[in-house]
């Protein structure tokens, strides 16, 4: 019997068959409850088959979000749906990264399908904004850029997003803490859309709520995060941070800090990592606006300072309940508030912070100092120099380095400061008294406990080298340290004998590598491009003699030492003279038979080719660097590391150079240094001159002695010429009475020929007087016979003007009477017509059933009057013809000299004419 009912029994649905079946369902239902059954049921599949379920009813899926958004319920199902097929089962058979993206690649190919996500979050409904965030999160996770374009064409896609976090629930704030985040990472026009959607306030305003930084939890470190993102290389959003006065906010929170730790009730141990996230990032915040070389870095510097944020980030890095790596970072935020910026190097000088002498560094709970309630404080500077030099423990390490790096940041670029600071060492140095912080006393102390603690003649090293370097002004003042007395006899050893004696110490009793370094950075910078140095240096005939010795001994664990020590003799002899204590030519002749050419450019090689110098950039330089319980591997500043990538090639051709030609250096505009080969032909040049000279000097006498006896010549001929000029002037004299006689004779013959010429132009005269009287008797007959002709042609024209005349005047009293006529005619039959038309006006209201034969009436009227007009108009061009006419007989007249009427009358005429041919057209017409 249970058989026949397994057999009848259809068959049992695979997984695959039941979502394809779903899917149809989804597709197909009409009704609201039927789609919900259809999704319920896609959802128990999506964990588990992921890929079925998305390839077969995510579009129907999308689509249902936007047909079904006002349910609620299949909302929330649908949503919670695509959120499981990006999160399916690990156990899953279909379970692959590259569902996720195909996903993704269908929401984002389409802007609708992002719209429908943004437009849930209209809804107040908790899971429909919680889901729809959370999903688009997803989206932005496998696709984040084209996920950013379509929230950024979205019209209202950003502002909604930004709107979720006046959300009151927290879980859906944060989510939108998270998305707004990760949308905003690498979109600098999302960026700016987000800044100027007001989202500084809402931020702030969360951070507020949320208990500021100290009482703050992860929403604080979030919001943090995506006012890092909002900020980031971005000018327009930080000018508009700055311009709305958030910076003061900044400096407040970091006030409201600063309370809350020296406020009686302490914080829990629990809550301090949370708390040390907070300020960390917040220090963060502040760095993103002084990035070095930025357009705006030295605006926002000044505003960070008028609103007072230096001096409590400076209370922060001294208070000695904060923890050390964020004490480091406030440091490094100080120097990054003050670098490069003049004015605020000078301000920066003048605080004051709690001294570090007062803080107990030994007892340490959880990273943090429990140090004095109100310890006593010093100047900024000397607390920085203190942290640095004296304190010694190895948890300290990073706030050491970043108080060196403040230090820094005061000295850069700012040649007064530098000259003050070094002059202030050199000054305490010199007068015996025992200063812990001094730098100069540090390095040229031969301390044998230098390996207990390196990084304290490290960092004096480092300060040292940024004082004097690429600064001769500083350097000259450096090479007046001395040790000894001369007058009593003592032996006197400068700076740089003092270092190098150092150094060779150092590395005979095998001290740390890094006390070698510390030397060696000094060294290799203050002879470089210095004569004056390097002949310092070579003034100890020993010392080049040891540093050959220390790079042939060369050890496998030393090479950044021995590279650093063949930097040096490279750079001693590039920059040494012929009158050096050791010439160069003898310095080149140690290098290449004792060093030897190979062995030079191999250690320098070596060098570069360190991990330590090739990969600075990418190498952690604090306390993490370095395997626990043991020093840092911190080796090296970041300048001192440039300046050796930056003059590699140069030292490893130095060897190559000649001896006989010295480097020329240029400083503070003076030219040191120069070929001695071209002072010796320059000199020989001379003495070629200087012959030269004595040999034009006898050629000059030898002409001046021939001059001489020219003179005597000349002065002969000057006695012959004179003599001869007296007989010329004599011959002359006879030559000109001659001429005078012969001129005289000329005259009269002139005077009889010009009397000549008179008498025949005077009968010349006579003759033509006597033609013009001829002439002008006939001109005078043939004058009158003209006069004559015209007054007989006036005559006539005066006759034929009369004729005219009176044809006019009978012409016109002609038209006047005909005008006249047609006048009156036209105003008999005017009359005639109205009184006609009265009577028609009268009968009209009494005999309608006569309208017809009226109307035929009226239109034989309209033809008379058509006629009228028609000879109203031959009337006008009658009328035309005559004013033509009357125009032409005047125009004649006035050329004939006859007088004529005026054109007032003819015009008054003219218009009488045509005002009686209106009127007869008229009366026509009636």
């Amino acid at each position: 019997m249970f058989r026949i009912l397994e057999a009848q029994a259809p068959a049992k649905q695979n997984a695959t068959a039941t979502i394809t079946t779903l899917c149809g369902r989804l597709q197909s239902a009409t009704l609201l409850e039927d789609r919900r059954a259809a999704i319920l049921g896609l959802r128990s599949f999506a964990k588990e088959w992921p890929a079925s379920v998305a390839s077969g009813g995510l579009r129907n899926l999308i689509k249902c979000l936007d047909k079904d958004i006002e349910d609620v319920d299949t909302t929330k199902i649908t949503l919670e749906t695509l959120l499981m097929l990006f999160n399916p089962d690990e156990s899953s058979p279909e379970a692959s990264d590259d569902i996720a993206l195909w996903l993704a690649d269908e929401f984002t190919q389409r802007q609708e399908n992002i719209t429908v996500l943004l437009d849930l979050l209209e809804a107040y409904d908790f899971y429909s904004r919680l889901y729809s965030l959370q999903l688009i999160q997803a989206i932005s996770t496998a696709r984040p850029e084209r996920t950013q374009e379509c929230v950024a064409t979205s019209p209202v896609g950003v502002s909604r997003l930004v709107a979720v976090l006046d959300d009151k629930r927290e879980a859906v704030r944060s989510e939108g803490l998270l998305l707004l985040t990760a949308l905003t990472l690498s979109s600098p026009e999302l960026q700016k859309v987000v800044a100027y959607e007001n989202a500084f306030d809402r931020i702030f305003g969360i951070i507020d709520a949320e208990g500021s930084l100290t009482h703050g939890g992860i929403t604080v470190q979030d919001c943090l995060s995506l006012l890092a993102n909002l900020l980031r290389l971005n000018v327009s959003n930080q000018n508009l941070f700055r311009e709305s006065g958030w910076m003061r906010k900044l400096a407040a929170l970091l006030s409201r800090y600063l309370e809350e730790q020296d406020a009686p009730e302490s914080i829990a141990e629990w809550a301090r990592p949370q708390q040390d996230k907070n300020l960390w990032g917040l220090l963060a915040v502040i760095r993103l606006f002084l990035i070095c070389g930025s357009m705006g870095t030295q605006t926002n510097q000044r505003s960070f300072w008028q609103s007072g944020l230096l001096a409590q980030v400076m209370e922060i890095a001294f208070h000695a309940s904060v923890a050390m790596n964020i004490r480091a970072e406030a440091l490094a935020t100080a120097a990054d508030l003050v670098r490069g910026n003049a004015q605020l190097q000078e301000a920066f000088a003048q605080l004051d912070v709690p001294s570090p002498r007062a803080q107990n560094p030994t007892t340490e709970v959880n990273g943090h100092l429990n140090g004095a309630a109100h310890p006593p404080r010093d100047n900024v500077i000397s607390a920085l120099l203190e942290m640095a030099l004296v304190t010694s423990t190895l948890q300290a390490f990073d706030v050491r380095l970043a108080c060196c790096e403040c230090i820094k940041a005061y000295l850069q670029d700012h040649s007064p400061i530098r000259l003050f600071f070094l002059r202030r060492a050199i000054e305490g140095y010199a007068s015996d008294e025992d200063e812990p912080d001094n730098i100069v006393a540090i390095l040229l102390q031969n301390n044998d406990n230098r390996s207990g603690d390196p990084y304290r003649l490290w960092i004096a090293a480092v300060l040292l080298f940024h004082l004097l370097y690429e600064n001769f002004e500083a350097k000259n003042m450096a090479m007046q340290i001395h040790e000894g007395d001369a007058e009593k006899g003592e032996e006197v050893v400068t700076c740089i004998q003092a270092l190098a004696s150092n150094l060779v110490s150092a590395e005979q009793n095998m001290e740390d590598e890094r006390v070698s370094i510390a030397y060696l950075t000094i060294l290799c910078s203050w002879l470089y491009e210095d004569h004056d140095a390097v002949n310092d240096f070579l003034s100890e005939g020993s010392i080049i003699q040891s540093i050959v010795q220390l790079v042939t001994q060369h050890k496998q664990t030393r090479t950044l030492t021995s590279g650093l020590c063949a930097v040096l003799l490279g750079t001693v002899y590039e920059f040494s003279t012929k009158d050096s204590p050791v010439p160069r030519n003898k310095i080149h002749q140690i290098l290449t038979t004792r060093l030897g050419r190979e062995r030079y450019i191999d250690r320098i090689t070596k060098l570069r080719e360190h991990p330590m110098i090739r990969n600075y950039e990418v190498l952690a330089q604090d306390s993490t660097s370095g395997q626990a319980g043991g020093l840092p591997e911190v080796y090296f500043d970041s300048t001192f590391v440039e300046f050796v990538k930056d003059n590699f090639s140069r030292m490893v051709r130095a060897i190559d150079r000649a001896p006989g030609l010295e480097v020329p250096v240029v400083a503070n505009g003076i030219q040191k240094g120069i070929s001695r080969e071209l002072v010796d032909s320059l000199k020989a040049q001379v003495e070629d001159r200087n012959q030269v000279a004595q040999k034009l000097e006898s050629d000059v006498l030898t002409l001046e002695r021939k001059l001489g006896q020219e003179q005597a010549d000349h002065r002969k001929a000057k006695d012959s010429a004179a003599i001869e000029l007296s007989r010329i002037r004599n011959i002359n004299e006879a030559l000109q009475r001659n001429h005078e006689e012969e001129l005289k004779k000329v005259e009269k013959e002139n005077q009889k020929s010009q009397q000549d010429l008179k008498r025949q132009q005077e009968l010349e005269v006579k003759r033509l007087q006597e033609n013009m009287q001829t002439l002008k008797a006939d001109h005078e007959s043939a004058l009158a016979r003209i006069r004559e002709r015209d007054d007989a042609e006036i005559q006539d024209l005066r006759s034929t003007i009369s004729r005219l005349k009176t044809e006019l005047e009978k012409t016109s009293k002609e038209h006047v009477q005909d005008l006249q006529t047609a006048h009156e005619d036209y105003s008999a039959k005017l009359s005639n017509l109205e009184s006609r038309l009265q009577r028609a006006q009268d009968r009209y209201a009494d005999a309608e059933s006569r309208a017809s034969r009226l109307q035929e009436e009226a239109e034989d009227k309209e033809a008379a009057r058509s006629s009228a007009q028609t000879e109203l108009d031959d009337l006008l061009m009658v009328l035309g013809d005559l004013e033509e006419k009357r125009l032409k007989d005047k125009k004649r007249l006035r050329e004939l000299g006859e007088p004529t009427s005026d054109g007032g009358e003819d015009e008054q005429d003219s218009k009488d004419d045509e005002g009686e041919a209106s009127d007869t057209a008229e009366e026509s017409c009636g």
